[in-house]
């Protein structure tokens, strides 16, 4: 099975989105209320988050020569 590179920009946006999903949840199961809109801050800010750290990301690996994740 071929290996994939590792993505920290991709798991960035999948924690917040999930942190997004998880606190409408508490509020549909009654455990606390939540504003409406809470979830555009969020959402954005974990968006925002995650292209920082992949240009971080892809300007670490241009710099050591190992774009594709595989070395040099």
């Amino acid at each position: 099975m071929l290996r994939h590179e590792f993505q920290p920009g991709k798991l960035v946006a999948g924690l917040f989105l999930t942190a997004a999903g998880a606190v409408y949840a508490g509020d549909a199961a009654g455990l606390w209320h939540t504003p409406p809109l809470m979830a555009v801050p969020l959402v954005a800010g974990g968006l925002v988050l995650a292209g920082v750290t992949a240009a971080v990301t892809r300007g670490i690996r241009r710099r050591r020569g190992t774009e594709n994740g595989r070395g040099a």
